[in-house]
């Protein structure tokens, strides 16, 4: 398998010059790491219904405090019901029309409140709040680019969806 890490022909080989690793056995941190699209790692935290893949995380690069990826939900699937526990997550819609799904109690009783996308959108999910992902659609797969502001990808899967902070929320950070 290649390096993850690309540089321009013309350049030194940095691979043989200077070692593949830093001192602790982790990926260099003083250079740029480039990751390409047939290398992405699907040995990540996975809920039913999708398929993740890292791209950017403290294995594959070094990261401290970041994770991305990509994920692939097939048509007419739903994900569990989960949260990332304190991990903030951004997500970028590439392909198709996923659909997330979470309860929001602000009108007094919980409410399932469902956001469709498209292409191009962008949704931000707060930590330890329940949702799900869906793609209803019947054409093809959804799907998206996520970022998360924790080093690896944290996924932790729940019966069902509940209100932060309501009786379904242990309280657990985790």
């Amino acid at each position: 398998m290649a390096s993850p890490d690309a540089f321009h022909p013309d350049l030194p080989d940095h691979d043989h010059d200077h070692g593949t690793t830093a001192a602790d056995g982790s990926p260099p941190r003083a250079r740029l790491h480039h990751i390409r699209a047939d290398g992405l790692d699907g040995d990540t935290a996975q809920s039913g219904g999708m398929r993740r893949f890292a791209a950017i995380s403290g294995a594959s690069v070094g990261s401290k405090r970041i994770w991305m990826g990509q994920t692939h939900v097939a048509p007419e699937t739903a994900s569990a019901n989960h949260h990332h526990g304190a991990s903030e997550t951004a997500i970028h819609v590439i392909e198709g029309h996923p659909e997330f799904v979470f309860l929001d109690d602000s009108g007094g009783a919980p409410e399932e409140i469902r956001i469709r996308t498209s292409p191009g959108d962008y949704i931000f999910v707060p930590p330890y709040v329940p949702h799900r992902e869906e793609n209803p659609g019947r054409d093809g797969e959804a799907v998206v680019v996520i970022a998360r502001s924790t080093q690896e990808a944290i996924v932790v899967d729940l019966p069902e969806l509940y209100v932060l902070g309501g009786a379904g929320d242990s309280g657990e950070s985790g």
